[in-house]
């Protein structure tokens, strides 16, 4: 899918006290006024001061040179008073003080409820994303601050200060309202991001619905845990101020088995008739024997490779990596080769029918689990993927496209300006990795330029 662009920074403290607050909001507010006279809200205003002091002048002198008023400029702020409680003028990026600068004195209560309330304010919204922008609630409209609206902080915090208002849990703790956080320190700019968990998509725990402020605007959409990139890095937490937290349920008393009752199931040995156990048994959260058993035809077939930690009942992308690797042994592409098993790949693994998976080559590219050929591009970002993009990247999508079996949507080029054909070829590959809804946009991201290139 195409991957969320996003960056976050250390953007220096707003300001708390009642007065700047109120002037954040008052300034959002005014932006959002429609200009019904043309012109910026402040040019309305003198003009019309204007007129006035010119109907006064008319009045009281007598039709003489009229007084002219002119509206009163905005207060500049002056130096802050000693013992100001925002403390004294410093450089935005100083050297780390001994004590965390975004450490919370007060924090303010809220539950679970109030959080997604709070959350689903800006999705309903669709508040459009930004670094420098604040909404109407005085709230900056980027990642951070989206999740410092939603746990009512007061302030504007960034990926670098979120953890200071919230404890480390565990993934098994994670319940809706906590956030997923993953802070770059050796450069923020790079892949820090911050999400709203709300909630297993199943039982498996492979995908969460998550509430995040991203490019082009807030969404919810289920995601696989931690994230699509950096999953690793992301970190569960819970707001410290959270208040009706509900009481971790007693495990159930569980009754004893007897040692001849068996607790497994064994996976179906594979033969020559078995029936396809049909397509909603693989592909992601599957957890059953049948997985087993197709990891183990294909380990039996030259796929032994794609599975480092060994065959299991979780789907997992070993089992997408050497099903694709056997479906391009017998010659097909495209659709045909979307590494689930189909029908006709069962048939073949069980009656141990068809073209093994050949060996990996040196470089790693022939259905091999290692790292990509180095002549494979680098991702050339969004914008160079888009509609009125033009360039060499474009031709360079489209001809792996057709490698791989997706250029029937191409009637000629490809070429270097983006068209309808190049998007339709990319939603189709991504379709073929088992993507859906906004995976399957036909805008590549940064996973669907790996795979396809890979």
């Amino acid at each position: 899918m195409p991957m969320p662009l996003f960056t976050d920074y250390d953007p220096g403290r707003d300001c708390a006290c009642p007065g700047c607050a109120q002037r954040r909001r008052s300034l959002a507010r005014a932006r959002a006024i429609p200009l019904r006279d043309g012109g910026h809200p402040a040019a309305r205003g003198a003009r019309r001061a204007l007129v006035l002091a010119t109907a006064a002048g008319v009045v009281l002198g007598g039709g003489g040179g009229a007084a002219v008023a002119v509206a009163n400029p905005e207060p500049v702020p002056g130096p802050l008073a000693p013992g100001s409680p925002q403390g004294p003028r410093a450089p935005l990026h100083g050297p780390a003080p001994a004590a965390p600068p975004h450490a919370p004195t007060v924090r303010r209560q809220i539950d679970r409820a109030a959080i997604i309330n709070r959350a689903k304010l800006w999705l309903d919204a669709q508040v459009p994303y930004s670094m420098s922008l604040y909404w109407t609630d005085g709230y900056r409209q980027d990642c951070s601050g989206y999740v410092s609206m939603a746990w009512n902080l007061g302030t504007n915090e960034w990926t670098g200060s979120l953890d200071k208002f919230a404890t480390r849990i565990t993934k098994d703790e994670l319940l809706p309202g906590d956030m997923l956080l993953f802070h770059n320190p050796a450069d923020p700019n790079q892949g820090s991001h911050v999400t709203l968990f709300g909630g297993w998509v199943d039982e498996s725990r492979t995908h969460y619905i998550a509430y995040e402020q991203t490019r082009p605007n807030t969404r919810k959409l289920a995601t696989p845990y931690g994230y699509w990139n950096n999953a690793t890095k992301y970190l569960p937490y819970r707001y410290n101020g959270l208040t009706g937290t509900p009481p971790v349920p007693e495990a159930p008393a569980v009754t004893p088995v007897p040692p001849a009752t068996p607790v497994t199931v064994p996976a179906p040995k594979p033969t020559v008739d078995a029936p396809y156990p049909g397509a909603d048994k693989f592909g992601p959260g599957a957890n059953n024997a049948y997985v087993t058993q197709l990891g183990r035809m294909l380990g039996e077939r030259g796929g032994a490779r794609f599975y480092p930690q060994g065959v299991g009942p979780q789907w997992t992308d070993s089992d997408r990596l050497a099903t694709e690797a056997f479906q391009r042994a017998q010659g097909w592409t495209g659709e045909e080769a979307d590494g689930l098993p189909g029908p006709q790949t069962w048939k073949l693994l069980v009656q141990k029918k068809g073209k093994d998976i050949p060996p990996a080559t040196a470089t790693g590219t022939t259905g091999a689990a290692g790292p990509p050929s180095s002549r494979v591009p680098a991702y050339p970002g969004a914008a160079a993927l888009r509609p009125g993009a033009f360039g060499p990247m474009v031709t360079a999508l489209g001809q792996q496209l057709i490698k791989k079996g997706f250029g029937k949507y191409y009637t000629t080029g490809p070429g270097p300006r983006w068209g309808e054909a190049d998007r339709r070829a990319v939603e189709a590959f991504q379709r073929a990795q088992g993507w859906r809804g906004a995976s399957a946009d036909g805008y590549p991201g940064p996973e669907t330029w790996r795979r396809l290139f890979a």
